[in-house]
């Protein structure tokens, strides 16, 4: 993952050298979500916040490319849902996530701070970047972390890092002189299951050696003392991907020039 980082400070830097543009730095604060198997219909469900910083370069009125780090939080709980079968499961997680994002970003309209006769526009937003994740839970009071537990029977514990595409829409606008104020939505493509720690099948519960490891591969039974979790039986939803979202606000500030784009 610092190879990543690298690489994108390294891109970033090269593609802003070739051009006279203008730097806009902030910061964005807002919720976080997810889409997975504790939550598979319900795309604009918060279950965590988000906060970040970003700096990005505009190279004309329409066109940007921000380098955008984030710190959210998402969480599922199977008690909350209103189908019983996911009730029955009882399974829960939060998971914490570290992300570092280049994206390019579209404005709709001709658009610069204090200078361009807009004060508003809506804009789009698609690029690249990784995310590492750790999922939690409690388990006797306790915060446990899931991932080293193979939970599923793994024979090695599942990257801690995803590859993530995000892409979004949002709206922004110019209230005071060289700063903007912005709301967006936003989702990220993964290319892992594992957020939730949920992804497949049951695993034999005498397959597990930690007690632990086995108590959080099934907790259907904690409070009626009647396990469902068989060995070979569903646990996820058995799609491939798990996406998460963060949703807010933005504040920044744009160093116009009269070397930019007019």
């Amino acid at each position: 993952m610092p190879k990543f980082y690298a690489f994108c400070i390294l891109l970033f830097i090269s593609i802003n050298v070739q051009a006279q543009q203008t730097w806009e730095i902030g910061g964005n604060i807002g919720a976080a979500g997810y889409i997975g198997d504790l939550n598979i219909n319900n795309p604009i469900k918060p279950s965590g916040g988000q906060v970040g910083l970003f700096v990005k370069r505009n190279f004309n009125r329409y066109l940007g490319l921000k380098l955008n780090y984030t710190f959210g939080q998402i969480s599922g709980a199977d008690s909350t849902s209103g189908i019983q079968q996911f009730r029955d499961r009882n399974l829960s997680f939060t998971t914490p996530i570290k992300e570092l994002c280049l994206m390019a970003e579209l404005n709709f309209m001709s658009y610069i701070p204090d200078a361009g006769k807009n004060k508003y526009t809506p804009y789009i937003y698609l690029g690249a970047g990784i995310a590492s994740y750790a999922p939690r839970a409690m388990y006797k009071g306790n915060v446990v972390g899931l991932r080293p537990l193979k939970t599923e029977g793994q024979t090695s514990p599942y990257a801690n890092t995803a590859i993530v595409v995000p892409f979004g829409a949002g709206f922004k606008y110019n209230f005071s002189g060289k700063w903007t104020v912005a709301a967006d939505l936003g989702y990220r493509f993964t290319n892992t299951d594992y957020l939730d720690d949920v992804s497949k099948n049951y695993a034999a519960k005498g397959s597990f050696s930690n007690t632990t490891a086995r108590a959080l591969s099934d907790r259907s039974g904690e409070k009626t003392n009647v396990y469902i979790g068989n060995a070979g039986s569903q646990r996820g939803d058995y799609r491939q991907r798990d996406f998460y979202m963060f949703v807010g606000f933005t504040v920044s500030y744009t160093f116009v020039t009269q070397a930019c784009y007019y």
